[in-house]
């Protein structure tokens, strides 16, 4: 049972932070354990895990639904991502494996050829987690990394629609690009502000407002 609970729980992540179910979309224990074919009692445990990471909020009497994107939530994640992710490329300007950067170099080739198919939007955010894995890894930090994903039910949605705007797939790219040079040339004093952009330049704009007010949390 704990397998089945553990891959109805991943599924369920995947279809929310894809926006398969909408915030606000309403989670029916009867709909779930019809769907799939488990009792209500480890439907309920399932239900209570995903509260716990804020993909879904449970409403006492009332039922459960999915989580709106706390506009809070997002900012504490960007601020301690930015906080991170300066000293730890910092550090890897002063000592990165070859290893590292050839693995670096490889995903935004793949990340390039993204943005050519104009089709492959999930693979380049794929991609885009992956490069900012490999220098929490490279750094030694993966542990941080893991918390992180841990509470990013908000933050992914937030950065999935953000990327919606044609030109911000490029401007990802250009700045990964950046980033691997400054690391390269060993340049730290501009490697805080470009992270300080790369991370938080969204966090202020009205797009997401404008175009996506009934996904936000009250």
């Amino acid at each position: 049972m704990a397998s089945k609970k553990e891959e109805i729980i991943r599924q369920l992540k995947e279809e929310i932070l894809c926006m398969e179910l909408k915030p606000g979309t309403i989670i029916s224990e009867t709909t779930l354990s019809e769907r799939f074919q488990i009792s209500r009692t480890p439907i309920r445990d399932i239900l209570k895990q995903l509260s716990a990471e804020g993909y879904v909020d449970i409403y006492p009497q009332k039922g459960s639904i999915v989580s709106y994107i706390d506009l809070e939530s997002v900012e504490q994640i960007i601020y301690l991502r930015s906080t991170l992710e300066k000293e730890i490329i910092k550090e890897l300007s002063l000592n990165i494996p070859l290893k590292g950067l050839h693995e670096l170099k490889s995903i935004l080739t793949k990340q390039e050829e993204c943005i050519k198919n104009h089709d492959s939007f999930n693979d380049f955010m794929y991609l885009d987690d992956a490069f900012h894995k490999i220098l929490f890894t490279l750094a030694g930090r993966l542990f941080l990394w893991d918390i992180i994903q841990q509470f990013n039910a908000h933050y992914i949605r937030y950065r999935k629609l953000n990327m919606l705007k044609e030109e911000k797939l490029t401007e990802i790219l250009e700045e990964h690009q950046l980033i691997l040079k400054y690391i390269i040339d060993g340049k730290t004093d501009k490697i805080e502000q470009l992270v300080h952009h790369h991370i938080r330049a969204d966090v202020n704009s009205f797009y997401f407002q404008e175009n996506f007010d009934e996904y936000i949390k009250k």
